[in-house]
């Protein structure tokens, strides 16, 4: 009996592992559709995030000719493209990317945990932040740090929110009032459809009494694990079954398309839960008010 069950076992943790390298190594597409009468033409992003400094294919080929495949009018960034424990030498993979997509499509960056952690820290970590801001800049990449872009043309105006890192801390959720984003961002424009690029998902209430229209988040690496209707396993503040995970949320007319994300870091797991690329599709709604 014991044999037999240990074989089992053995068997599990082969199948798991190898289940764990190919979702590591691989990433699907997701495409959204939202409406809004708002919105005065059609517009589609593909949405980054989490990247963490991993490469599809050499120096991400395979990702940027999926993004051209898909043929975006611009790319929003939801923050961690780069991991901040990590060296130069890999920040460089976050760096060829942004300055591919530069090349071919506006890009609009928001900052997540990693990219403000290594901007607040002394020595080495705030010589790279300063030359990734640098090559963000030198790619036509100018980061939305807590400001604002407008894009005339379809009538919305895209924020970038970098929160303080005691909205990242483990196991509790700080509490976040509404003052904090409007002292952030200042007021949102009613009359224009408002993105907001909010790399923590777990605040998307205090997001949608704001006044975002769509939020765009990451963060959450899809909870690691994915389980049949329980969905991801755990979050970054290690607690357990997330109901922020992935997918799409609503909240009083503000809806949320939270990414699971493309890269690992610290843990390489992802377990049916290959990295995602996102694409969503704005479009007027006609005759709703």
């Amino acid at each position: 009996m014991l044999p037999t069950l240990l074989t089992v076992v053995v068997i599990l943790i082969c199948f798991f592992l190898l289940v764990m390298y190919y979702d590591c190594n691989r990433f699907v597409t997701v495409e959204y559709e939202i409406e809004s009468p708002k919105i005065t033409k059609e517009y589609t992003f593909a949405l980054l995030s989490d990247l963490h400094n991993k490469s599809f294919g050499k120096q991400n080929g395979k990702l940027i000719a999926k993004i051209e495949e898909l043929a975006p009018d611009a790319v929003l960034v939801a923050g961690d493209m780069l991991t901040a424990i990590e060296k130069k030498k890999k920040h460089q993979v976050a760096i060829n990317l942004m300055q591919k997509l530069g090349e071919h499509y506006p890009v609009y960056y928001g900052m997540g945990n990693h990219e403000h952690r290594i901007g607040i820290e002394p020595g080495e970590l705030r010589n790279l932040y300063e030359a990734y801001m640098e090559s963000l800049h030198q790619s036509g990449i100018e980061p939305l740090i807590n400001e604002k872009v407008d894009l005339p043309s379809a009538n919305i105006n895209i924020c970038g929110l970098q929160i303080d890192r005691c909205y990242y801390r483990k196991f509790s959720r700080y509490p976040m009032a509404v003052s904090y984003l409007q002292d952030m961002l200042g007021a949102p424009q009613k009359d224009k459809f408002q993105i907001l690029i909010a790399h923590n998902p777990e605040y998307f209430e205090e997001y949608a009494e704001w006044g975002a229209d769509l939020v765009v988040s990451g963060h959450m690496h899809g909870g690691l694990m994915r389980l049949p209707c329980l969905g991801g396993v755990i979050s970054p503040r290690l607690t357990l079954f997330p109901h922020y995970d992935g997918g799409r949320f609503e909240k009083d007319g503000s809806v949320m398309i939270l990414s699971r994300g493309l890269g690992t870091h610290t843990l390489p797991i992802r377990i049916f839960n290959p990295g995602e690329l996102p694409v969503i599709h704005l479009s007027p709604a006609h005759g709703k008010q």
